[in-house]
């Protein structure tokens, strides 16, 4: 199947109907992307198709691309802050889109999600402190809780009948106590791709407030959801108790910039997460960062609105790909991430790895890497072309047939 390495141009657009009806291929395997790159250490091999990490292979919106190159005709590229206009691009964003009105004071550069999530858990909990993490989550949640010597709390995720992940609070109060000092939330939940119901936040919220607990709220994904759920901002709950992480990351395909946002409603927290942030002295950020930031917010409307619609698709054509196979799947209520429920194939989870690498010849991130819960799981990003996606999912359909799966 003929490609071309051209990427085309994709407008942004005030209403998405200027932008063209299909997202082109881009080759990224000649660049330095970790998507690729990162192959042979990964899986043992390169010639897998990469749907791991994630990042889209889909190209950065044009607005963003072209403000970056204005700026470049000033010949000097030195220290610069983050512009005031950057931050209300942003608000003027989240009141659009989330009926979320932020104030420019509660929020601050922070150059990723992960690194907000560490300062955070150094911020508001002391060492050996109990940090609550859901299981199953993506790895950095786990990862920061043991690297700044706080106790992990897992608290596993209860999947019903119809195959939707919840929370069990009352469960969860059997496991905290005096020392539990935070609780770290995935909104929207990656890998699973809950979005959480007003009533659901709600609950948690009240709970951690009568216990004095932080909620830090990991919402990169909020953009990324589709229709008829709708992304809830923790902090319209309780505002007084919640951090969240925020940034264009994942809804501009802009992880390159490594640029994001905390947003601190209460001035108590934003003390505290100041005293550390400055400890750690991570500076506001690079000025090609800014522009991009600021010209996605502000430009970037109508790209977004054709890469909902590009990402619902995909997702519909995997369920409808997977359903006469043992794999289960539902659409994510969120995010471009696919939790292929993998355990009907009767495998353990060296054998999955290995059947989607040797036999399927794709890349995928392994379920257990989520936690324990995510044994006999993998998870497949499909924020690529719709061509691409046919390649890897006729991969995926020639495995199981060749193993008498289907």
């Amino acid at each position: 199947m003929k490609r071309s390495n051209m990427p085309v141009s994709m407008k942004c657009g005030a209403d998405g109907n200027n932008v063209m009806d299909e997202f082109a291929f881009v080759d990224r395997s000649k660049t330095n992307a970790e998507k690729y790159v990162l192959r042979q250490k990964l899986f043992g091999t390169e010639e897998v198709m990469p749907l791991w990490v994630a990042d889209m292979d889909i190209a950065t919106p044009e607005c963003v691309l072209e403000a970056i190159t204005k700026r470049l005709a000033h010949p000097i590229v030195g220290y610069e802050i983050m512009s005031d206009s950057a931050y209300e691009a942003q608000i003027e964003w989240f009141a659009t889109h989330h009926d979320f009105v932020m104030k420019r004071e509660w929020l601050s550069y922070s150059p990723s999600v992960v690194a907000s999530i560490g300062c955070a858990i150094r911020a508001f909990s002391d060492a050996e402190d109990e940090v609550i993490v859901m299981d199953p989550v993506y790895p950095p949640f786990y990862s920061q809780v043991r690297e700044n010597n706080r106790t992990l709390v897992i608290h596993t995720l209860n999947q019903d009948e119809e195959g939707i992940y919840r929370f069990d609070l009352d469960r969860l109060s059997t496991q905290t106590s005096e020392k539990t000092k935070v609780l770290l939330l995935c909104s929207p939940h990656n890998p699973v791709g809950r979005v959480w119901s007003y009533e659901e936040l709600s609950a948690l919220c009240r709970w951690c407030e009568e216990r004095g607990i932080v909620i830090i709220s990991d919402e990169i994904h909020c953009d990324l959801v589709y229709a008829p759920h709708k992304h809830i901002s923790t902090a319209r709950i309780i505002p007084e108790n919640t951090v969240m992480l925020l940034g264009p990351g994942k809804t501009f395909n802009m992880a390159g910039f490594s640029i994001s946002t905390v947003c601190i409603p209460s001035q108590l927290l934003r003390d505290k997460f100041e005293i550390e942030r400055k400890r750690v002295h991570w500076g506001d950020g690079a000025v090609l960062s800014h522009i991009g930031f600021e010209a996605a917010y502000r430009e970037g409307r109508g790209w977004y609105y054709k890469l909902i619609a590009h990402l619902s698709q995909n997702a519909e054509y995997i369920d409808k790909t997977l359903s006469s196979t043992p794999i289960q799947y539902a659409k994510p209520e969120a995010t471009y991430l696919a939790w292929l429920d993998c355990r009907a194939l009767g495998m353990d989870d060296r054998e999955l790895r290995k059947f989607f690498v040797k036999e399927a010849r794709l890349g995928l991130s392994p379920g257990l890497s989520f936690g324990k819960e995510g044994s006999g799981f993998m998870r497949l990003n499909f924020a690529v072309t719709s061509q691409t996606l046919t390649e890897a999912l006729e991969k995926l359909r020639g495995a199981l047939q060749g193993d008498a799966y289907v």
